[in-house]
């Protein structure tokens, strides 16, 4: 049992970093007006684990705030997350 909660940590900690780094990379971008990650990278990557990453790198860099549907869909993964975390840490 303690190994899945490791494993799944690693996993959340590892994706949620990419997170972080592509809505940084996604802002800057935009500020330069060059290429931008696809929202649906950004979704993406936030639904298979990097929530806390894609809601950190939302609030640091003020990106993606107001735009459906990130305000909802991010803290929605987050939950979810949370959830599973906890599920795998109190099973028997």
């Amino acid at each position: 049992m303690r190994e899945t909660v490791y494993l799944l940590l690693v996993w959340l900690s590892v994706i949620s970093a990419l997170a972080f780094v592509l809505f940084g990379w996604d802002k800057l971008m935009a500020k330069k007006h060059r290429r931008r990650v696809p929202e649906a990278a950004l979704l993406g990557c936030a639904f298979l684990g990097g929530s806390a990453g894609a809601a950190l790198g939302m609030a640091a860099f003020r990106h993606k705030t107001r735009k459906p549907p990130f305000p909802w869909f991010v803290p929605l993964c987050l939950c979810g997350h949370a959830a599973l975390l906890a599920w795998a840490a109190l099973r028997p």
